[in-house]
């Protein structure tokens, strides 16, 4: 676990999958993947398997809890990247907040947290995120933790069709500077 002023960011609890399953049901926070929404079946599988990355490499997808305001916001994390994404090996982080809590600052607070956690207590060298060149709002967020943007390493995302609308992404890094 890891706390901020604000936030708690956790293992997974049986009691987020519907908070989990509503947030991938939203159209409009799902807006930047091609897949669109998932069902609650295949939205429970992905909070599933986000916890097995947990357990499995002691870092992960977190849930992330505000208390007081509400037990389940939606995820922060750092994640092992797959072999076939064009800067690996490398550790992603990433963020999906249910739409109720946008602008309250809570993407960044609990990214600088696992940003953090990545860099002392993983002895991360870099971390990296990416997201669908138009999506303005990730790449703020990556433009506040003080992530650099290089557009020579933007790249098409192997996993999407020639035609996608949203192949085309943008990486950003933050180096180590512990």
């Amino acid at each position: 676990m890891i706390a901020t002023p604000r936030l708690l960011l956790r293992p997974w609890r049986e009691t987020d999958l519907p908070h989990f399953a509503a947030l991938n049901a939203d159209v409009e926070v799902r807006r930047w993947w091609s897949a669109g929404t998932l069902s609650e079946a295949d939205s429970n599988a992905q909070a599933n398997e986000l916890q097995r990355h947990i357990e499995d490499n002691g870092f992960g997808f977190w849930a992330v809890e505000a208390p007081g305001v509400s037990p389940f916001i939606g995820f922060v994390c750092l994640q092992n990247e797959s072999d076939d994404m064009p800067f690996a090996p490398a550790v992603e982080a990433g963020w999906r907040l249910a739409r109720a809590y946008w602008g309250r600052g809570y993407a960044v607070e609990a990214a600088k947290a696992a940003f953090k956690d990545g860099f002392e207590r993983l002895g991360l060298d870099e971390i990296v995120a990416y997201a669908v060149e138009g999506n303005m709002p990730s790449r703020r967020v990556m433009e506040r933790l003080g992530m650099r943007h290089n557009p020579h390493d933007d790249f098409d995302h192997p996993r999407r069709a020639p035609n996608d609308p949203f192949k085309r992404h943008v990486l950003y890094r933050l180096r180590n500077s512990g």
